[in-house]
């Protein structure tokens, strides 16, 4: 029977945390659990959820697992819970469709459209280069655009 046997997590400055679950078969399955600046609450979460209960468990199980990490604790929800449990439900589906040769969209159902626009983040410390970078990824073919600030 394949089984969870370990996970890593990396934090990656400034924002992110990225979650890593091998089975015993050797699949590795990646997931993003991060809520904005919260990397390592949330990798508080990840490791208690990991290390007190899938390690040793059946990769296959994505939803006894995820009711069981949500529903098993006195108290439920909340972002840093939800994102934890989010991204080890990323890696386990990911793992699911290495171990079954299917795209993750198939084993939810199929593929539901046939494009889907995305943006392209732009950066700039004034406003006249945020304006170039615009233009810049306009002309590349972008039509939707998306710039934060950070304080």
């Amino acid at each position: 029977m394949t089984e969870i046997v370990d996970y890593d997590l990396y934090e990656v400055p400034p924002r992110w945390l990225f979650l890593r679950i091998k089975t015993s078969d050797g699949v590795v399955g990646w997931g993003e659990p991060i809520v904005e600046g919260r990397a390592k609450t949330v990798r508080a979460a990840v490791e208690d959820l990991i290390d007190n209960y899938l390690l040793g468990k059946d990769p296959h199980r994505i939803e006894d697992h995820w009711q069981r990490m949500y529903r098993g604790g006195f108290y439920r929800g909340g972002p840093v819970l939800m994102s934890a449990i989010a991204g080890i439900d990323q890696a386990l589906w990911d793992i699911k469709g290495k171990l079954l040769g299917a795209p993750i969209y198939e084993l939810l159902g199929g593929r539901a459209r046939d494009r889907i626009q995305v943006y392209q983040w732009i950066g700039g410390d004034r406003p006249s280069e945020v304006g170039e970078a615009a233009a810049e990824k306009v002309d590349e073919g972008f039509s939707a655009l998306k710039n934060e600030r950070h304080l």
